[in-house]
């Protein structure tokens, strides 16, 4: 039986229940189209901008804003209780409140009216008047209002925290104390100005990363996931423990789509984890292995999370350079990951897949072999240095062209060369930096094309209303993230109205050099110097509120929020600031697997039926690898790839360091290495894996020389079991 065959309507049904972005309300028939019109209309505009190009920024994002906050409350229901279908009344039009209808209405008009109705906009901001406030006040509340239905409370409070420090500031104590401000210069910075709702953050996510979101899914619906989970447990499943480093393989390489740890571990989970159940593994720690490995999604290069696509902005670096950056960190996460399995699997015994439980790697790469097209175009096109909207609609379109062109079962050698001749004209467009009339031919010449595709009744891989389907949930996976960062765009505000990112930064500066000066009073002056151990401490101040944060926020949102308060501080000790950056983004997604709140780790207990502490607990010291990492290459920069000073020798003497040390670490934290290991070995392993990730050959030759008397043991033990 083929275990890595995905059910994509079990699939909806586990995001639906794990996942509160995705618990969307039931409908009517009636109302059901008119918002499936609404979320295909949205998927469209994205669709059409990224190709014709992006209309002028406010009314880009103003659009982009509308649509989201006008769905969110047509889809997503004011409570649990409310989550119901209702008969048509007059109160119920077409089965939703008539409040939701009004929400909707006052939240598309709010967010419209500064884009679409006056053009004096540089003569309004710092001057509004009663209209403007009026409007920009019913936009924050239901702003507010939406983020909480899509997302829950923690964000909504953290913004309105945020707004009352803005208001209140002089009753705040000590350095947080400032002059105040009225509610009608809040809304005046907040919602006339690009610093606040119509930022940077629902500027990325207009631009680029509602784009990647359709892609993911479009690339899914055409089987390119079910390719990656088969050719992992090809790769994986045979060995001790299969299905759990299918698990990882299939996660890492899943997670190159969705770009989101929850999706991750429902699709993959659903299928990598009763089979580890199956061979053998506790509960517990079937649902922490398909958690750790599936946060591994939103690092994983090319497409990662939306906060990747944040940096572009933030950092202004091309996406490639990121891309680049990310590659051996989110190796490095994924390499712990599976040695702890491993170890986990040799010292417990379990088993692998056996023949009739692995798909045909070969069968499949004969059906879906076509389906990477989409991937090597995006990547090709990104690497080649287009903008990620242009990439993305190279790669959506690649996607429509291979499911509307080739079949699931079979491909016929016309529908190959139709294929094939389509992105070649797409190819021919891209390369004409997208001129607008050479893509309405391509657009036209593709539709007439399939059109006498489906005359013929050629195999495809989805049919026309599975099309327009996943242009709806793509739209629906991408509101929820839209609202987020709307509401984020509310934190950036009072950050840049108050100047409390400084006041922070100054914070974190002090008490970091102030625990320094404690901790060198107890420790050798030769083991580490005072600048060294101050830029330490605030790493750990700052990954710590980065975890405590995304405990009740998405990684989005909390890397936003740390990236303007604590990220400064880091530069201001020295540190690059596409290190600082990538510190923050990799401890917020590491909140997806650390308890009390772990989204990942809940939804994958709940698959094995299992506790979701213990599971939660089990997953962090399974990801151990990706909390190492981060304090890895804030020293050693070289594991980046693309920092000042890069060195191939440098990056060699890092990155053997790094794999040393994770190897270390997982046998310790699974208590086997070649053979079951003893307490001190352990203890030992632990110790010579924290030096040999300090920076440079010294300290790696000296943590070599700490694990040395482990191997001996190890090798001499594991002689006399093979003798016995």
């Amino acid at each position: 039986m083929n275990t890595t065959a995905i059910d994509e309507k079990a699939v909806a049904e586990l995001e639906s229940k794990y996942d509160s972005e995705m618990r969307f309300r039931p409908m009517a028939n009636i109302a059901l189209k008119t918002v499936t019109f609404l979320l295909i209309a949205l998927s469209v505009f994205h669709y059409y901008t990224a190709g014709f190009g992006l209309l002028r920024e406010a009314t880009h994002r103003g659009l982009h804003l509308a649509f989201v906050l006008a769905l969110i409350f047509l889809v997503f229901a004011f409570s649990k209780k409310a989550q119901t279908q209702e008969k048509s009344s007059w109160h119920h039009p077409l089965g939703l409140p008539l409040y939701d209808w009004i929400f909707a209405i006052l939240a598309a008009v709010s967010a419209l009216y500064i884009p679409y109705v006056f053009d004096d906009l540089a003569f309004r901001i710092g001057n509004p008047d009663t209209m403007d406030v009026v409007m920009g006040s019913i936009l924050i509340v239901l702003l507010l209002e939406a983020t909480r239905r899509s997302m829950g409370w923690p964000l909504p409070i953290i913004a309105s925290i945020f707004l009352l420090y803005a208001l209140f500031g002089p009753h705040f104590p000590g350095l947080l104390k400032h002059a105040g401000n009225s509610w009608s210069q809040v809304v005046n910075h907040q919602y006339l100005t690009s610093q606040g709702v119509y930022g940077i953050a629902v500027g990325v996510v207009a631009t680029y990363v509602f784009h990647f979101v359709l892609f993911g899914v479009l690339a899914t619906r055409i089987g390119l996931g079910q390719l990656f989970l088969d050719v992992a447990s090809s790769v994986a499943g045979r060995y001790a423990g299969g299905p759990a480093k299918v698990s990882v393989f299939g996660s890492a390489m899943f997670g190159m789509l969705s770009g989101s740890s929850v999706a991750n571990a429902v699709t993959v989970g659903s299928l990598t984890i009763p089979a580890m159940i199956r061979v053998g593994y506790p509960r517990h720690f079937a649902g922490a292995v398909e958690a750790a490995a599936s946060t591994g999604g939103q690092i994983t290069p090319p497409i990662m999370g939306a906060a990747a696509f944040l940096m572009i902005e933030f950092l202004a670096l091309p996406y490639s350079t990121i891309v680049l950056a990310a590659v051996f960190p989110a190796f490095m996460h994924f390499f712990g990951v599976f040695w702890q399995v491993h170890f986990e699997a040799k010292r417990t015994g379990l088993r692998g897949l056996t023949p009739e439980e692995l798909p045909n790697v070969r069968e499949s790469f004969k059906k879906r072999w076509p389906t990477l097209i989409p991937l090597i175009l995006l990547v090709g096109t990104l690497m080649s240095g287009f903008t990620p909207y242009v990439s993305a609609f190279a790669g959506i379109t690649s996607c429509i062209i291979v499911g509307l062109t080739t079949g699931e079962k079979k491909n016929t050698p016309f529908g190959l060369g139709i294929m094939a001749a389509l992105h070649i004209a797409l190819a021919i467009v891209i390369s004409g930096q997208l001129q607008d009339y050479g893509i309405m031919l391509f657009l036209a010449g593709a539709i007439a094309l399939v059109a006498a595709l489906k005359m013929l009744d050629l195999p495809s891989r989805f049919t026309r209303d599975e099309l327009i389907d996943a242009f709806s949930t793509g739209a629906k996976y991408a509101l929820a993230v839209g609202a987020a960062a709307g509401t984020v765009g509310l934190v950036i505000g009072v950050v840049t109205l108050t100047g409390v990112g400084f006041k922070v930064s100054y914070i974190v500066n002090s008490s970091s050099a102030a625990l320094a000066e404690f901790f060198l009073t107890v420790l050798p002056a030769w083991l580490i110097s005072k600048q060294a151990l101050t830029l330490l401490c605030a790493l750990f101040m700052t990954g710590l509120v980065c975890i405590i944060m995304g405990c009740g926020i998405p990684t989005t949102a909390n890397y936003i929020i740390m990236v303007t308060i604590a990220a400064p501080a880091l530069v201001q000790m020295g540190v690059e600031p596409i290190v600082a950056h990538f510190f923050v983004f990799y401890y917020g997604v590491l909140a997806d697997i650390t308890p009390p709140v772990a989204l990942a780790a809940y939804a994958s207990a709940g698959m094995a039926n299992s506790d979701p502490f213990k599971t939660g607990n089990t997953a962090f010291r399974l990801g151990l690898g990706k909390a190492l990492v981060p304090f890895v290459f804030v020293f050693s920069p070289a594991l980046l790839l693309v920092t000042k000073g890069f060195t191939w020798g440098d990056f060699a003497v890092v990155f053997t360091a790094c794999i040393c040390s994770i190897l270390l670490l997982a046998a310790a934290l699974s208590r086997y290495l070649l053979t079951e290991m003893k307490g001190w070995e352990r203890a030992l392993a632990i110790v010579a894996a924290l030096i040999m990730v300090a920076p440079g050959v010294k300290m790696l030759l000296i943590g070599a020389l700490v694990a040395m008397p482990i191997l001996v043991s190890q090798w001499f033990a594991a002689r006399r079991l093979r003798v016995a």
